[in-house]
This record gives structure tokens, C-alpha cells and sequence, in this order.
């Protein structure tokens, strides 16, 4: 594959990136070939996606069937007093361009749920969830182990979140495979067992630490320095101000990649 070239304007816009020697230009160009589906244009997918936009990822899909309300404002920073009942998708397509007119941006104003969470996430090189309800996040994680797309995933507490990155198509050095989501959750918590954020309130700055720290995963998987948060969940506790990070492992009775599913 050609690789893009970046013109004169692009080459100051990311003059930053090029001159660390884990992007330099390669990596800048591996962004600009880039895709990525964001899942939901929410308290994560805002800083998630200005990040992404500004880092010049070349081409961005965002899934999102919701309106802006003031309530969101107090964390869903894309959006402004301006877009109030607008449709997230359009809002965010708006502010990703006055940050960065050379990202291409595909709205999808849909839910993504088990029934076209294959055919969302087919074709994408990395897909970002920030959706704020189980029933998604199973969908897409689901959807992406069967597909082959990386995922890298979040979710946000009251005053806690976590981040973790699935590729579950890959192995281990060891030859284990990766785990799945379903490994580390094996199944949704009871219907009411976790209060919304509707209910239970948000921390909005939090919300800005954690969709950060996905796009900083995103692009790490896309330019492919570091090591990635697979097998690894990272947990941010907002009291404490305490980063902490859990290891897991593949679970062979996992009902996608288990040893059930191979018979």
C-alpha cells in the first residue's frame, strides 16, 4: 500500500508527533491511513475524539443515536450550549472539523446493538468503545472478536473507570490465546445491580482522564509502540488519585474463544 503523503501544512500540524522517534513520519502516516469506529460521542468519546482528530487520524466513524441535552454538557465536552438537541453524530462532525479539516468523518446516527454490531465494525482498524450500557459493550466486544478488529474498551464509575484492550484473535508468546471481554466479564450484571450515571451522578473531569487515555491506546495500537493493555485492565480510582492495573487471562469456557467453541 502507498503510503499517504503528508503536504506542507500537515507536516507543521504534526511537527510535534514526527519529531518523537516512536511516530516520526511512518507513524504519522500509519494515522492519516488509519480507521477507527468510535463507539457513542458521549463523556468518553468527546476527548476520545478531538485526540484522535487532532492526532490526524485519517478517517473516524462514530456510532451515536442520541440528541445533546444540557445535562451532557457538564462532561461531553464536543458539544456546546449551541448543539442542544442537535444529533451527537452531526455535533461532533462539526467540532472534528474546526480541529482537523483533513479528518474524514462517517456518521452512523444508529444503536449499535447484537443485531448490526458485525456490519459496524467490519472494515474498521481499531474500534474505540466509550458506549455507556452493558448491552453494548457485549455487542461490540462480541462483534469485534468475531470480526478480527482490535478493540480497545472503557467504561466510567461515579468516581472510577477502567480501560483495557482486546485481541482476542491474537496468542500469547506462550501460545495462549488473548482473552475476550466475556474473560474478563463473563456475563452483565443483573438489570438495576449498577446504577446509571443518570442516577448515580459522573465526575465530568474523569470522564476527559479516561477518553484520553483511550485515544492514547488507539493510537499506540495504530502506530504500535509500547505495549498494549491487553491481558491488562487499568483501574482509575478519582479519590485516591490511584492508578492501578489487574492482569487476566484467557478463560477456555468462554463461550467465543473457549474450548467449547472450537468443537
Amino acid at each position: 500500500m502507498t503510503a499517504p503523503v503528508l503536504s506542507a501544512e500537515e507536516l507543521e500540524r504534526y511537527a510535534r508527533h514526527i519529531v518523537l522517534r516512536e511516530v516520526g513520519g511512518p507513524g504519522q502516516q500509519a494515522l492519516k491511513r488509519a480507521r477507527v469506529l468510535v463507539i457513542g460521542a458521549g463523556g468518553l468519546g468527546s476527548p476520545l475524539l478531538l485526540y484522535l482528530a487532532a492526532a490526524g487520524v485519517g478517517t473516524l466513524g462514530i456510532v451515536d443515536d442520541d440528541a445533546v441535552s444540557l445535562s451532557n454538557l457538564q462532561r461531553q465536552v464536543l458539544h456546546g450550549t449551541d448543539d442542544l438537541g442537535r444529533a451527537k453524530t452531526d455535533s461532533a462532525a462539526a467540532a472534528l472539523a474546526r480541529i482537523n479539516p483533513h479528518v474524514a468523518v462517517i456518521p452512523f446516527a444508529e444503536r449499535l446493538d447484537a443485531n448490526n454490531a458485525r456490519d459496524l465494525v467490519r472494515g474498521w482498524d481499531v474500534v474505540a468503545d466509550g458506549s455507556d450500557n452493558f448491552a453494548t459493550r457485549y455487542a461490540v466486544s462480541d462483534a469485534c472478536c468475531l470480526e478480527r478488529r482490535p478493540l480497545v474498551s472503557a467504561a466510567l464509575g461515579t468516581f472510577d473507570a477502567t480501560l483495557t484492550t482486546l485481541r482476542p484473535f491474537e496468542a500469547r508468546p506462550d501460545g495462549e490465546p488473548n482473552p475476550t471481554y466475556r474473560c474478563l466479564f463473563p456475563s452483565p450484571p443483573p438489570p438495576g445491580a449498577v446504577p446509571s450515571c443518570h442516577e448515580a451522578g459522573v465526575l465530568g473531569a474523569l470522564a476527559g482522564v479516561a477518553g484520553s487515555l483511550m485515544a492514547l491506546e488507539v493510537i499506540r495500537a495504530i502506530v504500535g509502540f509500547g505495549e498494549p493493555l491487553v491481558g491488562r485492565l487499568l483501574m482509575i480510582d478519582a479519590r485516591a488519585m490511584r492508578f492501578e492495573t489487574l492482569a487476566y487471562r484467557w478463560d477456555p469456557d468462554n463461550p467465543l474463544t473457549g474450548r467449547a467453541a472450537e468443537r
